[in-house]
């Protein structure tokens, strides 16, 4: 039996599924709103600022941002209508409730899910050159994904940084040990090295090295090491497809890049 689209479009089956994915789309696109909203409050700090007021006008709110009232008053309108902050229209004030700045204030790290929000406009900005590849092949260096490195630092501190003592170093048994006896250490796809400069501040004895592709990745880590004075870890522009050293290091280490590789 040949169905026609004439057949399916009176199939009350398909009016009814018709409905639902179109609610579903609707759906999604004032989530993708709502989380480009979101993104913006955590990097003017709006959300750290409301997490410590009461019901507060939007002026006294962009006071104590140091922003100016006009976009935060449309920024709050935004929130509240996504459910995120509460309005009071009596008095006219806005409150984040705590449950809700538990989840997207820097206080709250590593539950701090706003963090994750700003990957939605770094990639939008990348939309043409990914609908170029699409046509030509090839791929999309890094450095066309702007601020790319700062956002991937801020997520790392959260998913790697904040249990890599606790939690991921000793699932290796005796790691530790080793580490505060002193061995060289590699981290490949070191990003701007926040997990390797950890280790290099816990455990002096050892050396650590980090190796990426990205020099703006590696300008950030040396910079951060200096500040630190971290002087038993250093960084280096590497290509690891070329690497040809198995008996320089006595661990190395990949935090989320694997599949970069």
């Amino acid at each position: 039996m040949v169905t026609t689209n004439t057949t399916i479009a009176t199939d009350p089956r398909y009016t009814e599924r018709r409905e639902q994915f179109a609610d579903r789309m609707i759906a999604a696109i004032n989530s993708a709103g709502l989380t480009m909203m979101i993104s913006i409050g955590h990097r003017t700090g709006l959300f750290d600022h409301m997490m410590e007021m009461d019901w507060a006008t939007s002026s006294l709110i962009a006071d104590r941002a140091g922003l100016k009232e006009r976009y935060v008053r449309e920024w709050l309108g935004a929130m509240v209508t996504g459910g995120v902050v509460e309005y009071d229209p009596k008095n006219k004030t806005y409150r984040l409730p705590p449950e809700h700045g538990s989840c997207l204030t820097r206080a709250s790290s590593p539950d701090n899910l706003a963090v994750m929000t700003q990957w939605i406009s770094i990639l939008g900005r990348v939309e043409d050159r990914i609908v170029e590849a699409f046509h030509r092949g090839g791929g999309v260096a890094y450095e066309e994904f702007h601020r790319f490195h700062e956002v991937m630092r801020e997520e790392s501190a959260q998913t790697v940084v904040a249990t890599l003592l606790e939690h991921i170093l000793p699932l290796v048994p005796g790691l530790t040990l080793r580490l505060e006896r002193g061995i060289r250490v590699l981290d490949v796809g070191c990003g701007a090295g926040r997990a390797l400069m950890r280790m290099a501040a816990t455990f002096p004895a050892s050396s650590f090295t980090g190796f990426d592709l990205c020099e703006e990745a590696i300008e950030m880590a040396r910079k951060e090491a200096c500040e630190r004075a971290l002087e038993n870890v250093q960084f280096e522009k590497r290509d690891v497809v070329r690497l040809d050293e198995p008996e320089s290091f006595d661990l190395v280490t990949a935090f989320d890049a694997i599949h970069d590789q």
